[in-house]
């Protein structure tokens, strides 16, 4: 089958394939369908590469075949420690050339010359060959400098990165875990500003790891713009790389203590205004909190700090170099403009205009810098009180697929991003339209130009403290569906990334933070590519109510695989009360999202139900005319029963929640992001509550219980 319009040249095709650009796909019919020529001309522009005509397709063909060779070396090489690599080396031929390894500790090894002939070509009025260099695998793990030198002509440099094969698996007590996953913003304590922060990301780690868990899973923490209102969805941030400073505690920063009396009353006095809501049930009005926080947070930043204290703060700035300063502007220029588009001279960080705005802003530079170094130390706190409760993972971050159209990352780094690209997917059975998320890609050659250097440094800074990473759509990092602007959800493609070297990256981070990788790979995904990450280590996920056979029936416990993180629920469905209840249908009849009769919705809802509760009895897990609670611990004793090496419970099921935190499908029409914690009456149920929380510490006998089962019989 094609899509409607013009369909692509045989040399058109060829230029998309040699840059990574989909021209075929199978829809989620199994149906066959033809990129038009016009997506695909859309997005090779996003790339750099000019197909508007044949004459463009023919240039753009050769120069995309001649391209490795008019560079002594690639961008940037990614291997795999343990293996020898070879790199390619282009010189004048006939011309001498040495190439060698600077590692990171500055040690120098001369590489040897792989016995690899190919012919040489004519490049540019100029005759090159190639020379073969091999890598040796026994390098130690990390960042390394390749330098080649031919007589007669400057050294040419380019990162090497050595990475993991394969992440270990983590060394838990009994080898295998158990954490609780947790939207932060929505769990509450008495002292709370209005949502959940640092401070109740400590208790809670530090509760759940004295009741046995080994990790807690929460909700993204990036950064969003400073202005408000700000963007409630954790998916969709202003940078995934710095983290939204809502979440600080302020009396917990030191400096509150050497306030003065009138000061001291200021911070109080803003939390005054947002404490009452923390036993409200309303939707978290994260603009009220922001307001209130800043106030306070003003307060305590003009107030200085010791002289040890302002070194601390400067080793950190020095530290996040300037893509901290970067964000830092961003956030201060966003002030300045509020919702107004930045001038076309500050349209991103390379303009010489923006020299004079860090000088003019210098103080709300230091101050955005002075927040994250908050937030910093306050995340750090909250991961050792969870190791130190005896957790053997600790926090586990969640990191989000892609940034706010109007967003840090792209102003302050715009040569790595595709312009007029927004990343989606395609119809499926549940989004006949397909989805256009409108979040601005990574190009995937300008990243191997950067040496990967935003996946990086991403990586690394949501890694400082935390003891996991789960990876949000991680088949982004092997393909994503671009759509060009002004197109249908529909009328994109896929573009391919070298999954092996971003892989290979994140890998390498992880590995320095001694962090587990658990990547959502659920929906649509090629078979190869669960192998593969399983193969290097990487967690997948496992959701109970996903996990069918072909005919629609859950599959056995034993049949789950082992290297992923098992959970009953996910956040973009209701709580297993909610969902046992039919809440997942019941909203989409509310906002008019059924594509099908609403009968027909209902009764395979209802079937989907009974063959889970059946199947909880033919594993002996019910007995007769159970309540909703002995069902909710009957489908997680089931998931403790498969081989699963980490098991999840969500905090909500634990309290007998009964509504979705995210709708997916809505933007104003369900609160999403914004419901707080509460039972299944709609009460709020703060953090000083849970360990007497008779429901939740029931639900956590029974894991274990089924747990300490499970390993006897292993």
């Amino acid at each position: 089958m094609t899509s409607s319009g013009e369909l692509p040249s045989e040399a058109l095709q060829s230029l998309a394939r040699a840059h990574g650009v989909a021209t075929d796909f199978w829809d989620f019919g199994g149906n066959h369908r033809i990129v038009t020529a016009a997506t695909i001309r859309s997005v090779l522009r996003a790339l750099g590469v000019a197909a508007d005509t044949d004459d463009d397709v023919a240039r753009s063909l050769e120069d995309a075949d001649l391209a490795p060779w008019r560079h002594v070396l690639p961008p940037c090489v990614v291997m795999r420690g343990g293996a020898d690599h070879v790199v390619a080396v282009h010189v004048t031929d006939g011309a001498r050339v040495e190439v060698e390894v600077v590692r990171e500790d500055g040690e120098r090894i001369p590489l040897d010359q792989a016995m690899i002939w190919v012919e040489p070509r004519e490049i540019d009025g100029r005759r090159i060959g190639r020379a073969s260099f091999t890598i040796p695998g026994r390098l130690p793990l990390g960042w390394h400098t390749l330098i080649a030198r031919e007589e007669g002509r400057d050294a040419v440099e380019a990162p090497l990165a050595v990475t993991p094969d394969r992440l270990p698996t983590p060394q838990l007590a009994r080898g295998r875990g158990w954490g609780m996953m947790a939207q932060l913003y929505s769990i509450r304590s008495e002292s709370s500003w209005g949502m959940g922060d640092t401070r109740d990301l400590a208790e809670l780690a530090s509760f759940f790891g004295d009741v046995g868990a080994d990790f807690l899973l929460i909700n993204p923490l990036h950064a969003t713009s400073p202005t408000l209102p700000m963007t409630p969805s954790p998916y969709l941030p202003a940078t995934r790389r710095f983290v939204n400073p809502i979440y600080i505690r302020p009396e917990d920063i030191p400096e509150v203590g050497y306030l003065s009396g009138p000061q001291r009353s200021l911070v109080e006095w803003a939390a005054e205004d947002v404490r009452p809501a923390n036993h409200s049930n309303a939707p978290i009005d994260r603009d009220a909190v922001w307001e209130a926080k800043s106030q306070a947070l003003e307060v305590i930043h003009a107030a200085g700090r010791s002289r040890a204290r302002q070194r601390d703060f400067e080793r950190f700035c020095a530290d996040g170099g300037s893509g901290l300063q970067d964000f830092a502007l961003w956030c201060a220029l966003r002030e300045k403009y509020q919702h107004e588009p930045f001038p076309p001279e500050l349209a991103s960080s390379n303009s010489p205009f923006v020299a004079r705005q860090r000088r003019e802003l210098a103080d709300r530079i230091d101050y955005h810098c002075w927040l994250q170094w908050i937030v910093d130390e306050q995340l750090e706190s909250a991961q050792r009180a969870a190791v130190e409760s005896g957790m053997g993972i600790g926090i586990m971050h969640d990191l989000a697929v892609g940034v706010h159209p109007v967003n840090a990352d792209s102003w302050s780094t715009p040569e790595v991003f595709a312009a007029g690209i927004g990343v989606g997917a395609p119809p499926d059975m549940y989004n006949q339209q397909g989805q256009n998320w409108h979040q601005p890609p990574w190009r995937p050659d300008a990243l191997a130009r950067s040496a990967y250097a935003p996946l990086r440094d991403m990586a690394r800074s949501v890694l400082r403290h935390a003891g996991a990473l789960r990876i949000d759509h991680i088949i982004g990092l092997f393909r994503l569906w671009w759509i060009p602007e002004g197109a249908g959800a529909a009328e994109g493609t896929y573009v391919r990334y070298d999954h092996e070297a971003m892989v290979g990256v994140l890998l390498l981070e992880a590995h320095r933070a001694n962090a587990v990788i658990i990547g959502e790979d659920l929906g649509t995904v090629e078979p190869w590519v669960r192998e593969y990450l399983a193969s290097r280590g990487v967690f997948g996920t496992s959701v109970l109510w996903f996990e069918k056979d072909q005919a629609g029936y859950p599959i056995p416990a034993e049949s789950f695989r082992e290297l992923v993180l098992a959970t009953v629920d996910t956040h973009d469905l209701p709580p297993a009360a909610g969902y046992l209840a039919g809440e997942h249908v019941d909203i989409r009849a509310r906002l008019g999202l059924l594509t099908e009769p609403e009968p027909k919705v209902r009764a395979e809802a209802n079937q989907e139900r009974d063959r889970m509760v059946g199947r909880m009895y033919d594993y002996g897990l019910l007995d007769e005319d159970p309540t909703e609670r002995e069902i909710i611990e009957a489908l997680h004793r089931y998931v403790a029963m498969t081989p699963s090496l980490l098991v999840g419970v969500s905090l909500t099921d634990a309290v007998g929640e009964r509504r979705a935190q995210n709708q997916p499908g809505t933007d104003t029409e369900y609160p999403n992001w914004m419901i707080p914690l509460a039972d299944g009456s709609e009460t709020p149920v703060m953090v000083e509550k849970l360990p007497s929380n008779a429901r939740l510490l029931s639900l956590v006998a029974a894991l274990r219980a089924q747990l300490g089962e499970a390993d006897r019989l292993s």
